[in-house]
């Protein structure tokens, strides 16, 4: 049977394991993801106050409401 000392040691390496998994998958899978060509842009423009989006790979797009270029959001 496992003292409290044991079970301590191994429930916080059950949740810094937990941490480091959550860690690996947020900093190196999920922007590959998130990054895939062909993804649609999103444009804001400043005068109209309202978001649009782009086509795919544009690093700039005309609103559809006043006609003025802008460049796409970067998060």
């Amino acid at each position: 049977m496992l003292d409290f000392t044991h079970a301590a040691v191994a429930y916080c390496l059950a949740v810094a394991l937990l941490y480091l998994g959550l860690w690996v998958y947020y900093d190196r899978v999920r922007p590959r993801r998130l990054s895939r060509p062909g993804r649609r842009h999103a444009f804001f423009c400043p005068r109209c106050q309202r978001p649009y989006e782009g086509a795919p790979g544009a690093e700039t797009a005309h609103c559809p409401l006043c006609g003025k270029p802008q460049g796409r959001l970067r998060f």
